[in-house]
């Protein structure tokens, strides 16, 4: 560990110039020389600022319409320079100490994420200065403090007043752990946006390179079994109505297996109309309505398999009030239960169990959303693939028998819940509520035989209910299983060999049979 120094020098250069008049104004009431380059120096001198440019600095002036004008020695050896080592040859060389780095980069993502972006443009939105003196003085975070983030700024300001100039090792140290992760987050988005290139793909999000980018949000008590180590991070920029991007109103911190049954509860609920309940145990739906109202399809949506429901994750579409919360605690025990909003009742009953929690999501109201991926770890590497977002559905009726106008409702609202079940999947249902779901079997009938045999369990009739199957039915077996249960109506892909054998099962049975198209496999 080193003695802390005063800061006496400081070089700004930020693209990003949030909040730095107010640190600059700062830094200079305290007697810290200022020095800048270009844009960051006008505007300072703007504001009356007292400041030097980097031309003037090092004797050099900016060359290559500014693309060289940090890398000199004076510049690089004042940031790197060891003051109980390198002293003699900084004397000897007249290179000042830099105290503090305040450095920002140039909007490479934003530039090249646009649509009508220019290569040109792309490159010269590359910056190679700012990262040198960022991971410089991260480097030799012993002797030099490096800002990377605006945010940071008021934090930086109130213990450069506490402690008269100086800002502690450990600061420090936190300070350039988040600049390396400034410049990896920046180099990964350069890579990957290279990578795609060199395939003439710019626009697919995979390239040759893949750098993810994730914070770290929380460390869990442990993963999905006691013994697991684990944590939960987060996008750089996560959707506002993502799982990451929710808020804990109530109860204790969310464990690894809240976080995937909670996220795939919300998922679902997210693309239902409103509204909707979805309640997920062991990340499948166990049941899913859409009601009249919120407390109509959380009835609807128990009804389905309550056995299962107890200690799930419910999730809505609609503001939960006191009186749903009363009516959910009567007759379960719930872990989470989320909503893009709870009345004040509502927070007030749940704070009574605190091993209920609330989470609050934003909905996300934007026509053009980013890609979302979805990725899996196998053995030495991982799987990535865009998720399966179900977009406006087109299908087509193949067999004799029309569907009704209920019929496709409710074969509709099937085909969007067998979309979060994990293969192989079938789903029934009526009215809009699931009667029955088979989920993560080998066997596509099994699935057809669990989701008939919970129906019965539970007392629900399915007569003249729909069915639908994430995918193709390979034999007639299970259509013939389905009717046999009272269903009147599938949907499902189509795409098997045995599709004329399977449509003519079902014209035979007198059943309705609509194709979509799309294979809807969740493993």
């Amino acid at each position: 560990m080193h003695e802390s120094t005063v800061i006496q020098r400081a070089l700004l250069s930020v693209y990003d110039k949030t909040n730095i008049i107010p640190l600059a104004e700062h830094l200079h009431l305290h007697g810290v020389e200022l020095v800048s380059t270009g844009n960051t120096a006008a505007l300072l001198k703007a504001h009356g600022l007292p400041v030097m440019s980097v031309n003037e600095y090092t004797g050099f002036p900016e060359i290559m319409q500014g693309r060289v004008k940090t890398l000199h020695p004076k510049i690089a050896g004042g940031i790197l320079g060891r003051r109980d080592i390198d002293a003699d040859i900084m004397l000897t060389h007249e290179i000042p100490d830099i105290d503090l780095v305040v450095v920002n980069l140039y909007p490479f993502e934003q530039v090249s994420s646009q649509a009508d972006a220019q290569l040109d443009d792309i490159i010269e939105n590359i910056d190679i200065g700012g990262p040198t003196l960022i991971r410089s003085a991260a480097k030799n975070y012993a002797w030099c403090t490096v800002l990377v983030d605006p945010n940071d700024y008021q934090s930086f300001i109130e213990e450069f007043t506490q402690f008269h100039g100086i800002i502690n090792e450990q600061t420090r140290l936190q300070y350039a752990a988040k600049a390396f992760a400034h410049t990896t987050t920046y180099d990964g988005a350069i890579a990957n946006y290279f990578g795609q290139i060199i395939d003439g793909q710019p626009c697919n999000g995979l390239g040759h390179h893949l750098s993810l980018n994730y914070r770290l949000k929380s460390r869990l008590r442990y993963g999905e079994n006691p013994h697991q180590v684990a944590a939960f991070y987060q996008e750089k920029s996560p959707s506002t109505d993502s799982i990451a991007n929710c808020d804990l109103l109530q109860g204790k911190a969310l464990s690894y297996n809240n976080i995937q049954d909670a996220d795939s509860a919300l998922t679902a609920v997210k693309e239902l109309e409103t509204a909707a309940c979805v309640i997920v145990k062991h990340a499948n739906p166990c049941g899913v309505a859409i009601g009249q109202t919120i407390d109509a399809a959380y009835e609807k949506a128990y009804l389905c398999d309550p056995t299962s429901a107890f200690g799930g994750i419910i999730a809505f579409n609609a503001v939960v009030d006191d009186k749903l919360i009363k009516t959910i605690f009567d007759k379960q025990f719930v872990e989470v239960i989320i909503a893009p909003d709870f009345t004040q009742g509502a927070l007030m009953l749940a704070k009574q169990k605190e091993n209920c929690r609330l989470l609050q999501y934003k909905r996300n109201d934007s026509k053009t959303k980013a890609i979302e991926w979805d990725i899996k770890s196998v053995s030495g590497g991982i799987l990535i693939q865009t998720k399966n977002i179900l977009q406006t559905l087109s299908y087509e009726v193949v067999s004799k028998q029309e569907p009704t106008q209920t019929q496709l409702q409710d074969l509709l609202f099937s085909w969007q819940v067998v979309n979060h079940v994990k293969s192989n999947a079938i789903v029934f249902a009526k009215d809009r509520q699931t009667l029955g779901i088979g989920a993560g079997q080998m066997s596509r009938v099994f699935s057809v035989d669990i989701a008939g045999l919970k129906a019965k369990e539970m007392g629900l009739s399915l007569q003249n209910a729909v069915m639908a199957s994430d995918a193709f039915f390979p034999f007639k077996d299970s259509v013939e299983k389905a009717h046999q249960f009272g269903i009147s109506a599938i949907i499902q892909p189509g795409g098997s060999k045995r599709d004329d054998e399977v449509i003519a099962c079902a014209d035979k049975l007198g059943m309705t049979m609509i194709f979509t198209g799309i294979r809807c496999f969740k493993h």
